[in-house]
C-alpha cells in the first residue's frame, strides 16, 4: 500500500508539471495569435497538446488497447484533436490544458482520502525490545514475537503488540485505534494494543497475539480491504462507462450529418458543435461521483474505530430499521462475578468440582465461575475423565465415576430427577428478578448448587439506545438467559424488546423473522455462538473484543467495541447516501444542461470545458467533506 502512495504522489506531481509546462504553451500562443503571428502561435498550440495532454492521451490508449474499452479520455482527446482540425487551435489547447489541470487536482483530491490509511500504517511498529530468558533485552523484529514473549515498552514508544502488562504503570494513547484522544491508564493486568503510544512511563508486557492477528494489524487489513471493494452503485457506474462512450460516439456522428442535411448549418459550425458534445456529454463528474466520497467516510470511520469491509455496509447501513444485539460482551461487558451462591452439598466438592470443569472454557460465564469457585478450593482440583460441551445449554463431565452437570435450567428440567426445595426457588426468583444468570450444578442428575452471576451493562448502553430510537430504529435484545433475566437486562438497558432462551440456530431464525417485520436489520455480537446470526443479518456488527470467528463474519468491527459508535456509524451512512445522492443530481444535470445549451448554440467550447470539468471538481470536494467527522 505504501508503493502505491509513493506511486500516485509521483504521478500527481508529474500530471501537475506538464499542465504547467502545457499552460505556459498556451499562454505564448495566445499572445503571438494577438500579434497576428498565427503560424508561430499554433506551434506553440501543438506543444501544449503534447506535454499538457500526454498522461490523459497515455491513460485514454492504454485502456482501449488493454482493456479494449472506451473511456471519457478518448472523448477528450477526440474532441481536441478535432477542434484543431478546423482551425480552432486555441479552443483545443484550452481544452487540454483544463482538462490535465483537472486530472491532476483529481489525483490529489482522491490521494487526500488515502492518507488516513498510509498514516496508520506508518505507526506500525516495525521492531520491539524482547526480554529473554537471561533477563537481557534485544531489538527483534516484531513477527519474531510469540504469544507468551515478554517485551518491555519505554517511554515514548509505540506498543509493538497486542499483549498484558506484567509489571509497571503508564498511560497509552489509544486514539490510533479508538479515535479518542485522552491518554488511557495502564498497569498490572491491564490490556494494551499494537499501535498505541506509551507515555511517560515504562512497562513489561506479555504478548497475547501474534503480529498478523493483532487488531492494529487487522485494522489496516479490513481498512485496505473496504477501500479496494466497490459499492454496487459505482460497480454499475463503471460497466455502463464504455457503453456510454460508444452511445456518445454514435450522437456525435449523427450530429456531423442531421444538421447539415435537415437544418441547413454550415460543415465547421456542425463539426465545432460536434467536438462541443463530445466535451459536454462525457461523464467524468458521474464517475468521480461515488468513489472519493466513500473512501472519505471508510477513512473517517477507521479514525475513529469503526471498521466497514467494503463500502455496501457503509452505503447500506443507514437503511436499517432494526438492530438485535447479543447480550454477554455487548450489551454487557463480558466480565461477569458471582454475587450469590446456594448449595444443597458440600461446598468445597462442588466448588472443587466446578473449578475443573470451567477452568477448561474461555466462556465469560465459565472464567467467572472458576475465579470464584478455585478460590474457595483448599485442595488441588480433581481430574477430569470425560468433558462434553453442550452448546446453548451446558457442560458435562465425569469425575471420579460421577457425573456431574452445570448449565442452565432448560438443561436441568431435562437432566434432575426431582424438583427444586422451596427454599430455593424463592431464591432463584430473586435472582432472575434482578438480572442475573443462573449457573445450576447437579451430580448423578441430583441438583447441587447454583451460582448467580451478574454481568454489569456497558456504558453509554443506555445513551446510544435512546439515540437510535431518535433515529427511529427498533432495539432488540437476543440471549440465551432466561426470560426473568432477559426482561430485568432489557429493561434495564431500555431495549424495545427481547427474545430470551435463544440456542446458536434459534438466533438465526430469530434475525430472520426480524427481517421479515423490519426489512433491513443489523446484528450486533461478539462469540462464536453469534457467528451464524451475524451472517444471517443484512449487516453483521462485531465487537473488536469479541472472538475471531465473529470477527471475520462481521461486515464491520468496533475495535474497542463501544456502542456508541453505531450511532456514528449510522450517521456517517446517512451523509454519505446523502452526498452522493447529491452528486449524482448535480453531475446529471450538468450535463443535460450544457448538452442543451450547445444544442441551441449558445455554448463555446472553452466554457464547455469549464463547466464539464468544475463539476468534476465539485462532486471530488463535496465527497471530501466525509473526511471530518
Amino acid at each position: 500500500m505504501a508503493k502505491t502512495l509513493k506511486e500516485m504522489k509521483l504521478w500527481k506531481h508529474r500530471q501537475i508539471i506538464l499542465a504547467f509546462i502545457g499552460g505556459c504553451f498556451l499562454f505564448t500562443g495566445f499572445l503571438f495569435e494577438q500579434g497576428n503571428m498565427n503560424n508561430t502561435a499554433v506551434i506553440f498550440y501543438i506543444f501544449s497538446f503534447l506535454f499538457g495532454g500526454f498522461y490523459k492521451a497515455k491513460e485514454g490508449i492504454e485502456d482501449l488497447l488493454e482493456d479494449r474499452s472506451l473511456n471519457v479520455e478518448i472523448l477528450m482527446i477526440l474532441a481536441a484533436i478535432g477542434a484543431a482540425s478546423i482551425g480552432y487551435w486555441s479552443e483545443g489547447a484550452i481544452l487540454i490544458f483544463i482538462f490535465s489541470l483537472a486530472g491532476a487536482l483529481e489525483t490529489y483530491t482522491l490521494q487526500k482520502s488515502e492518507r488516513d490509511l498510509s498514516a496508520l500504517m506508518n505507526l506500525a511498529p516495525e521492531e520491539a525490545n524482547l526480554i529473554d530468558h537471561r533477563e537481557d533485552i534485544k531489538t527483534v523484529s516484531v513477527d519474531e514475537l510469540q504469544i507468551g514473549s515478554r517485551i518491555l515498552i519505554r517511554p515514548g514508544e509505540r506498543v509493538p503488540a497486542d499483549g498484558i502488562v506484567l509489571s509497571g504503570e503508564t498511560s497509552v494513547d489509544e486514539s490510533t485505534l479508538t479515535g479518542e484522544p485522552v491518554p488511557v491508564s495502564k498497569a498490572e493486568g491491564d490490556e494494551v494494543f499494537n499501535g498505541t503510544m506509551n507515555g511517560k512511563g515504562s512497562m513489561t508486557v506479555k504478548v497475547t497475539k501474534r503480529n498478523a492477528d493483532s487488531l492494529f494489524q487487522k485494522m489496516i487489513r479490513l481498512v485496505q480491504e473496504a477501500k479496494a471493494e466497490r459499492p454496487p452503485a459505482q460497480q454499475f457506474i463503471e460497466k455502463v462507462e464504455g457503453p456510454y462512450v460508444i452511445v456518445v460516439l454514435l450522437t456525435v456522428a449523427l450530429m456531423l450529418i442531421i444538421p447539415i442535411i435537415f437544418l441547413g448549418w454550415n460543415f465547421e459550425d456542425t463539426f465545432y458543435r460536434a467536438m462541443v458534445l463530445l466535451v459536454v456529454a462525457s461523464p467524468c463528474a458521474v464517475v468521480a461521483s461515488i468513489m472519493p466520497a466513500l473512501l472519505s467516510a471508510i477513512s473517517t470511520g477507521a479514525r475513529n474505530g469503526v471498521l466497514m469491509k467494503g463500502g455496501v455496509y457503509l452505503e447500506q447501513l443507514s437503511k436499517a430499521n432494526a438492530i438485535a444485539f447479543d447480550k454477554t460482551g455487548t450489551i454487557t461487558t463480558g466480565n461477569p462475578s458471582v454475587t450469590d451462591v446456594h448449595f444443597e452439598d458440600e461446598e468445597s466438592d462442588v466448588c472443587a468440582a466446578v473449578a475443573a470443569i470451567e477452568q477448561q472454557s474461555n466462556h465469560p460465564l465459565a472464567k467467572a465461575l472458576f475465579q470464584f469457585t478455585s478460590a474457595k478450593t483448599k485442595t488441588s482440583l480433581p481430574s477430569l475423565s470425560t468433558i462434553h460441551d453442550l452448546t446453548g445449554y451446558g457442560v458435562e463431565s465425569e469425575i471420579d465415576g460421577a457425573k456431574w452437570t452445570l448449565g442452565n435450567s432448560s438443561l436441568m428440567n431435562r437432566t434432575l430427577a426431582n424438583p427444586f426445595h422451596n427454599e430455593f426457588e424463592r431464591k432463584e426468583a430473586e435472582w432472575k428478578k434482578a438480572g442475573k444468570t443462573i449457573v445450576y450444578v447437579a451430580k448423578n442428575d441430583e441438583f447441587m448448587a447454583a451460582f448467580a452471576v451478574k454481568d454489569e451493562i456497558r456504558e453509554n448502553v443506555k445513551n446510544t439506545l435512546r439515540e437510535l430510537d431518535k433515529l427511529g430504529i427498533s432495539t432488540i435484545m437476543i440471549t440465551g438467559d432466561q426470560e426473568e433475566t432477559a426482561a430485568s437486562i432489557a429493561n434495564e438497558a431500555g431495549m424495545d424488546e427481547w427474545i430470551s432462551e435463544c440456542l446458536p440456530e434459534k438466533k438465526v431464525s430469530e434475525v430472520d423473522s426480524l427481517k421479515e417485520r423490519y426489512g433491513s436489520v443489523i446484528m450486533v455480537g461478539d462469540g462464536v455462538n453469534d457467528a451464524p446470526a451475524l451472517a444471517k443479518a443484512n449487516i453483521g456488527i462485531a465487537m473488536g473484543s469479541g472472538t475471531d470467528v465473529a470477527i471475520d463474519t462481521a461486515d464491520i468491527v468496533l475495535m474497542k467495541s463501544e456502542l456508541d459508535k453505531i450511532r456514528l456509524s449510522l450517521q456517517l451512512s446517512k451523509r454519505l447516501n446523502r452526498i452522493i445522492k447529491q452528486n449524482l443530481t448535480f453531475s446529471i444535470a450538468v450535463i443535460l444542461l450544457l448538452i442543451t445549451a450547445n444544442f441551441a448554440q449558445q455554448l463555446t467550447l472553452p466554457l464547455g470545458v469549464i463547466g464539464h470539468e468544475g463539476s468534476t471538481l465539485l462532486v471530488i470536494l463535496n465527497g471530501l467533506r466525509l473526511l471530518k467527522s
